[in-house]
């Protein structure tokens, strides 16, 4: 186990080191520059450009931001004068994790309640509105939800307010908006997985044996069709997390997607790269957590190191053992 995990690290900091210099190379192949404007003129520019070390060559450039990075440096703002990016990312982040985390929370609980009692009700009226909800969730972006919202909820009925991040009754639409479309994969795939493991045979011995309905669907039923969920809540945090930047825009919360998006327009190279490599580290070390969680949900399952990479091995359990 020991070995696995340093061998993940490994490979999450090589992922990292490649996607700073992919993001670095990208950045500076933008036409223009981030001094280009109507009050510069050649001179201010080049002492500019000399001032914040972007005449040197560009691997030099490419070492320098490495050096820093390792000190945990991630440069200071080419457009804001005196904001460093760890501050901008120190003041803005909370709010946008305050968001994302409330809205993994709201979709996995809503999700799988959905999810098991769509696959309880197979074939009848709930299971289609269940589907049917999942449905509207994935096929809609989160930014129409979010101004449907905003025009049911705040301008038609107003019984909730249409942004800002101060009350708890300020943070229910975005929330909301932001988690329908997770809420909507985690129905779908749990409906799925729920509907193959109740025709298992461990399943019929367990009725068999006389359990009752609940303790069937809570120990058996839910912990065997729960380990897909858990292997793509990487990817799904992935996708909350930067579904915040337009929704922090249409609510007014304060959070990261508000100077990241204006970084990139404004060619603002250290803030890109800084908040890039941010959430870079923050969704890898997500992804690894989550890998190794899958092992510790269903005991049956090692992660073992050996030949070409990662294994899993399971036992085979005995029907009756595992009921």
């Amino acid at each position: 186990m020991k070995k696995y995990v340093l061998k993940r690290i490994a490979i999450a900091v090589v992922t990292i080191l490649v996607l700073v210099t992919i993001i670095f190379l990208l950045v500076r192949l933008l036409p223009g520059d981030p001094f280009t404007s109507e009050k510069t003129n050649e001179a201010i520019k080049a002492k500019m450009m000399a001032y914040y070390g972007m005449d040197k060559p560009l691997i030099e450039q490419w070492f320098t931001y490495i050096k820093n990075l390792l000190h945990g440096d991630l440069g200071v703002s080419l457009k804001y004068p005196g904001r460093t990016v760890n501050d901008t990312i120190a003041q803005t982040f909370p709010y946008s994790a305050s968001l994302g985390i409330r809205s993994i929370v709201l979709a996995l609980a809503v999700g799988l309640v959905l999810g098991t009692f769509a696959a309880q009700n197979a074939g009848k009226v709930m299971d289609y509105v269940c589907v049917l909800i999942a449905i509207v969730g994935v096929s809609m972006p989160d930014f129409i939800i979010g101004t449907l919202l905003q025009l049911i909820f705040a301008v038609k009925l107003r019984v909730l307010p249409a942004g800002q991040w101060t009350s708890w009754d300020c943070k229910i639409l975005p929330v909301v908006a932001l988690s329908l479309y997770t809420l909507s994969l985690i129905t779908r795939l749990m409906r799925s997985s729920m509907m193959e493991v109740i025709n298992q045979d461990y399943i019929m011995t367990a009725r068999a044996k006389g359990l009752s309905k609940f303790e069937i669907i809570w120990r058996h039923e839910i912990r065997n069709a729960i380990l897909p969920i858990v292997t793509t809540m990487g990817p799904l945090t992935a996708a909350v997390l930067t579904g915040t930047f337009v929704l922090e825009k249409i609510y007014a919360v304060p959070g990261m997607g508000k100077f990241y998006v204006q970084s990139i327009n404004d060619l603002d190279y250290t803030m890109v790269l800084g908040m890039t490599t941010f959430y870079g580290i923050f969704l890898v070390t997500a992804n690894l957590i989550v890998d190794i969680l899958y092992g510790v949900i269903d005991p049956r399952i090692k992660l073992a190191d050996g030949g070409g990479g990662k294994k899993r091995k399971a036992k085979p359990a005995a029907a009756g053992k595992e009921a």
